[in-house]
């Protein structure tokens, strides 16, 4: 027990030299980029490996499309029949910020939230 009274976490160390949970949580950080940069950087240790590979499995798509109907579709103007699209970009930017505030959250806690369809390919490749 700590000196406060509560248990106090037996924290895993990563091979970079950071507790288990900040480093998961930074998998989430910059979205896919830091999941592909921990993905490779940290090569043996399980449980970072899931979250980076979650972390690329679930916003590149997403930010992929975002861009896509952002952009590509973004040069119509109000009024046009395909300015629709614009919003569905926004739709896909909503989602990455949903995702990417709970997944981080859940991460520093140092549970192991697993998406749908993507957390199981996550897992399979970690």
């Amino acid at each position: 027990m700590g000196a406060n009274g509560q248990k106090e976490k037996n924290m895993v160390k990563t091979s970079l030299g950071l507790e288990e949970n900040v480093e998961a949580a930074l998998c989430y950080l910059g979205i896919w980029v830091t999941g592909i940069l921990f993905y490779f950087v940290d090569d043996k240790n399980k449980t970072i490996r899931f979250h980076a590979m979650q972390s690329i499995l679930v916003f590149l798509p997403l930010s992929i499309l975002g861009w896509i109907f952002g952009g590509f579709f973004g040069v119509f103007h109000y009024g046009s029949e395909w300015y629709f699209l614009v919003w569905i970009s926004g739709l896909f930017w909503i989602l990455v910020l949903i995702f990417w505030v709970i997944l981080m959250i859940k991460a520093f806690q140092g549970q192991k939230w697993k998406l749908p369809v993507v957390g199981d390919i996550a897992e399979k490749n970690s």
